[in-house]
């Protein structure tokens, strides 16, 4: 082969070999020649000033409300593909729209007022592009699984764009007619109004075309459009004046009439549901004033049956007149409330109450409702009603059991614990003491009322007391318990967890715990010269504690993690300073 033509092969070999190489090479020199022009443009176009406009598109027939973003500053251009969009935000691209517009999609180039709607259109973005990535794995036969071109605003879309709009004027199409709508936290005129049309015929008309308005419906919101406006309405418009409109369109009302005898179901059930939703129109307030019902009071009544269950008797009070509310067979003829009177026993049921028939009351069998009652539900119940009680009911509340007083003290070496002054019945504190064990929260007493468990430093103590000690509750009983002295120590730092308790200590007793004290015992107790220079420190504490505890008569056993050296002879000398432990290793 001519050597050129060798040469010429093994160039284009090289040419290959090399080639991925070269491509690695060319990306990134042109992302750098890409950044330089990028850097150019960010010159040419100061930052901060790009800014986002929204258009909302509704359709009435759908109900379907969509949202379309132009971008721009001197001229806006539309933003016609929201997945690519989001794209060069996440790649912090260059792109032109047109001749005015042109920059690097980063945040900074935006405007301040327009960064939260940025940050929504990115959002919903992302789901768009990742949403049509994926249409192919549906099996569909055409088209994309979301529009690129525009939102579709959701129930919870629909809050949030309000969030960020609220105050601002925005462009709405609807009806193929656009115009600018101010989104407000104001509430819409809407209103009806009661009109007398002759002497036993009233009427009620809404103080709107119904059919005007457009209700459009949030996650936690309705909205109505009205106006120019799209107002979000509160809770209790909702409730209220949107709701009687809502019914007026459901049922192609534009007018309610109504007679005199039908005034009086309107100011017991329509008017306090819907408030101040209906106003009067030139009537006269005397000639409506038999037909508004007084004030209701509640008033309760509370007593323990014979079987111990919790009894409600209620009685409803307007003015003068009071009456049970529970008994269907009375012809009442004044004016009432139903709406607040149906809410009032609605309380009732909703904290467990029966309905007793026979007596036409509530009643409360289950103690675990009863217990919940007297500790929570009661407090609501006297905020609300007027609550009346009996003694017997006064007797059965919640006990905190109080240990009074105790008397602590060692005579003939036992240690002897007085709990003659005990606030509980010891012929029940063995099932008490179950109950706590099982982390109930209460405990019913025999008399009927209640103690409470949970929480309860002196039931902790006696429960600790008597599972520490291996005491059994007949031992009670007697209200003395005498225990092995060396108990005390025991004791003693149960004692220190009671708080309100007097407690009396004899002299032997306190002198007891007071010289295991560890400073009393680093003071009082020396080691004898032969040993004081061979012992290392933790051997001298071993020592001056089982010197102490001689002193009390207590036992004491050496254990290997004493440091004590139970096989050296020394230990053989400790041991025999105490006549409890000699000849022990």
């Amino acid at each position: 082969m001519p050597k050129n033509q060798e040469n010429s092969k093994n160039e284009k070999h090289q040419e290959n070999q090399y080639r991925n190489f070269k491509q690695i090479v060319n990306i990134f020199y042109n992302e750098e020649i890409e950044e330089m022009g990028h850097n150019e443009q960010i010159i040419l176009k100061d930052k901060g000033t790009v800014r986002l406009e929204p258009q909302i598109i509704y359709d009435k027939f759908s109900g379907d409300m969509k949202v379309e973003f132009k971008i721009g500053n001197q001229r806006m251009y539309k933003i016609k593909d929201l997945s690519e969009f989001y794209t060069r935000m996440l790649k912090r691209e260059f792109y032109q729209y047109g001749e005015k517009l042109q920059f690097v999609h980063t945040r900074e180039m935006f405007e301040e007022d327009s960064k939260p709607l940025l940050d929504f259109i990115l959002r919903y973005a992302e789901i768009i592009k990742y949403a049509n990535s994926n249409s192919n794995s549906n099996y569909r036969y055409y088209g994309k699984a979301l529009s690129e071109t525009n939102i579709l605003l959701g129930n919870s879309g629909m809050d949030e764009l309000f969030d960020i709009l609220e105050g601002k004027k925005v462009i709405f199409q609807k009806d193929y007619h656009s115009h600018e709508v101010e989104f407000t936290e104001e509430q819409p005129n809407i209103e009806f109004k009661l009109k007398k049309i002759k002497d036993d015929l009233y009427s009620i008309l809404p103080s709107v075309e119904i059919f005007q308005i457009t209700i459009m419906k949030g996650k936690k919101y309705k909205y109505v459009l009205q106006d120019k406006r799209l107002y979000r309405c509160t809770k209790e418009f909702e409730n209220t004046n949107l709701k009687l409109l809502e019914l007026f369109r459901q049922n192609y009302m534009t007018e309610v009439l109504l007679g005199k005898e039908e005034l009086k179901q309107l100011f017991s059930v329509v008017i306090p549901k819907v408030k101040n939703a209906i106003v009067m129109e030139n009537i006269a307030a005397e000639e409506l004033e038999p037909y508004r019902p007084k004030e209701l009071e509640v008033k309760v009544y509370l007593d323990f049956d014979e079987n111990d269950f919790l009894i409600a008797e209620v009685k409803f009070c307007y003015d003068k007149n009071e009456f049970n509310p529970l008994n269907e067979q009375l012809e009442l003829e004044f004016p009432r409330n139903m709406i607040q009177e149906t809410k009032v026993l609605n309380v009732f049921r909703k904290t467990g109450f029966m309905f007793d028939g026979k007596n036409l009351r509530f009643i409360l069998p289950n103690n675990d409702k009863i217990y919940e009652f007297l500790t929570e539900d009661i407090n609501y119940y006297m905020q609300k009603f007027e609550v009346l009680a009996t003694q017997k009911f006064n007797t059965r509340q919640i006990k905190q059991p109080k240990m009074g007083s105790l008397g602590v003290k060692v005579e003939n070496n036992l240690l002897s614990i007085d709990f003659k002054n005990l606030d509980i019945d010891v012929k029940e504190l063995e099932e008490i003491m179950s109950r706590y064990v099982l982390k109930k929260k209460y405990h019913r007493l025999k008399d009927g009322s209640f103690i409470r468990l949970d929480g309860n430093k002196e039931i902790e103590f006696l429960d600790k007391l008597v599972t520490g000690m291996d005491m059994d509750y007949q031992q009670l009983e007697a209200g003395e318990v005498r225990l092995p002295i060396h108990r005390s120590l025991y004791l003693e730092q149960l004692l220190k967890g009671l708080k309100g308790t007097q407690i009396a200590k004899n002299a032997t007793y306190k002198e007891i715990v007071n010289g295991l004290d560890k400073e009393q015992l680093e003071a009082e107790i020396n080691v004898p010269e032969n040993l004081d220079s061979v012992l290392r420190y933790y051997q001298k504490t071993g020592f001056k504690w089982l010197k102490i505890l001689d002193s009390y008569r207590f036992g004491g056993i050496l254990a290997d993690d004493m440091g004590l050296r139970k096989d050296h002879s020394d230990v053989v000398s400790y041991c025999r300073l105490c006549s409890k432990y000699k000849g022990r290793r």
